[in-house]
């Protein structure tokens, strides 16, 4: 009989941090990749992929919106921000990194989708790292986990003024991506420790 660990909930930090690196960096490298392209075709990428609220025609468009940027600054003004959420947030592993950002792909284009401005092509990762960033500050409290926390303070301190544009007060940029992108962070947190809890109970003794 062997008593299972019961720290994978309630680690800071990757286990495998030159992995969690690798991923986090070619997931950044793709985003450039594809901004590349929609310079060098003429058929903007932007226009035929970004989402359109309200219009089931280009429903499609919120699986791909995240990959695309309107411009350089606009990739550039989320390169860091990705890199470090999406490294930190691998802390869980890769297969619950995975689940946590298809479940924050999918919610915040939704989001957008149902609530954005119906004149307005949505496109760009914030979804995404706002997403990665409320569950970096929330999953703490989910999992008790005093690492995590101190994780959490370090992220609000330096990012912690990004939340503000989750509100609609900055002309041009799509609070409700980042909003709902949010709110779809704080639900994986919670749903991750909820499942997580359930398992390290019901097979915290293994024969």
């Amino acid at each position: 009989m062997s008593r299972l660990p019961e720290d994978s909930t309630k680690r800071a930090l990757p286990a495998e941090p030159g992995k969690a690196l690798l991923v986090s960096f070619g997931f950044v490298a793709l985003l450039y990749l594809v901004w590349f392209v929609d310079r060098i075709f003429p058929a903007s990428l932007v226009r035929a992929g970004g989402i359109r609220s309200r219009d089931w025609s280009e429903f499609d468009g919120l699986l791909w919106a995240p990959l695309l940027h309107g411009g350089w600054d606009h990739l550039a003004a989320n390169t860091v921000p990705v890199v470090v959420f999406a490294f930190l947030a691998m802390a869980g592993g890769l297969a619950q990194w995975a689940d946590v950002t298809a479940l924050i792909w999918i919610l915040s284009g939704l989001g957008v989708w149902l609530a954005g401005p119906s004149q307005a092509i949505t496109i760009g990762a914030s979804g995404l790292a706002f997403g990665w960033l409320a569950f970096l500050l929330v999953r703490g409290f989910f999992n008790r986990s005093g690492g995590q926390l101190v994780i959490a303070g370090i992220l609000f301190f330096l990012y912690g003024s990004m939340l503000w544009s989750v509100l609609p007060l900055y002309q041009g940029v799509s609070w409700q991506g980042h909003l709902f992108g949010a709110l779809s962070g704080i639900l994986a947190a919670w749903l991750v420790a909820r499942a997580e809890r359930g398992q390290v109970r019901a097979t915290r003794w293994t024969w």
